[in-house]
């Protein structure tokens, strides 16, 4: 992303990885702390000139195109000063010159915002001085671990958001349920709706006005016995989570329609049993994105991608079996 003067006109050239995004999108990337609203308003009165001519946010820009940018200010207003992103490379399970995709640990945003000073993509640029660009392909919640696809090159992002679009690529998840779910393999098609809670958070529910959703659920295990009676549960159902559609909290709302919400979901899940389940030591949500299987952005190669349970949950569901051993 190009550095600018807030103070000064300027005059970018527009490079390949910016080429192809809304001319609008971009300013609001590259004036960071201008409202939006004002960025609108310097676009429509014709302060910004694509090419020497009056444009609108809905124009796109292209490699070579000159973008005009007008003198702007900043809302004065008292911030704390910014905390400093480490720099931190991620465990990597695959890499070349137009993706990467990391395993994604448990308890780390993928960006910063909503109370989040930085998350995954900040610290990779930090650890990266040198990358001219990256960019999220996609979004995993803070509390879920597994695979997550950055993009190199701004075509592969394109390419990558456009499978995304066609519920491409294919993403399988393991998640803890609990409670039992009757068969051992179902399709859960319920339509979601988002909408925002009373604190202000994001939350999704079922709903007739909602998106569609489809996600296939098959169940990999059970657990019950003594174990989990002394702590008042009587049954978890460990599963494998096929996406068809790719929505905003899709497993977790969609597992808690089926009265199993993950387990450690402190959003849609149960909090008495999450409680008791820290007793046990499980201390996280249980939702790991265990594999993708697509194609590769550019070269069109097909790419199987896994992510093994984080040991934290492998060492849970070892703890659950034993449980399970012993009981019989």
């Amino acid at each position: 992303m190009p550095a600018i003067s807030k103070d000064l006109v300027n005059h970018l050239n527009i490079s390949e990885n910016d080429a192809g995004q809304r001319l609008d999108n971009f300013l609001f990337k590259v004036l960071k702390g201008v409202p939006k609203s004002h960025v609108l308003r310097i676009i429509r009165a014709g302060e910004v000139r694509l090419n020497k001519k009056r444009c609108k946010p809905s124009d796109r820009i292209e490699t070579g195109d000159i973008l005009r940018i007008p003198p702007v200010r900043t809302a004065e207003k008292q911030v704390r000063p910014a905390q400093t992103v480490p720099a931190r490379e991620f465990d990597m399970v695959y890499e070349d010159d137009a993706m990467l995709v990391i395993n994604k640990p448990s308890g780390v945003a993928v960006h910063g915002g909503s109370g989040v000073s930085f998350g995954v993509i900040e610290q990779i640029r930090r650890a990266r001085p040198e990358a001219r660009y990256l960019e999220l392909a996609h979004r995993l919640d803070k509390d879920t671990s597994g695979l997550l696809m950055i993009a190199k090159k701004r075509s592969a992002l394109v390419k990558l958001h456009e499978a995304i679009r066609n519920d491409h690529p294919k993403k399988v998840y393991l998640a803890l349920g609990v409670g039992r779910l009757p068969n051992d393999k179902c399709h859960v098609k319920l339509p979601l709706f988002k909408y925002t809670g009373a604190q202000g958070e994001k939350m999704v529910r079922v709903s007739e006005d909602g998106q569609s959703a489809h996600t296939i659920l098959r169940v990999l295990n059970r657990f019950s016995g003594a174990t989990l009676h002394q702590i008042g549960l009587s049954e978890l159902t460990l599963v494998e989570a096929t996406l068809k559609t790719g929505r905003t909290h899709q497993i977790r709302v969609h597992m808690q329609s089926q009265h199993c919400p993950i387990a450690g979901d402190e959003r849609y899940g149960d909090y008495q049993a999450n409680k008791r389940l820290q007793k046990l030591g499980l201390k996280r949500m249980f939702l790991h994105a265990a594999e993708l299987h697509l194609n590769h952005p550019l070269s069109g190669e097909k790419l199987l991608l896994k992510a093994e349970l984080p040991k934290e949950l492998q060492q849970f569901l070892m703890l659950l079996g034993k449980a399970e051993t012993e009981s019989c």
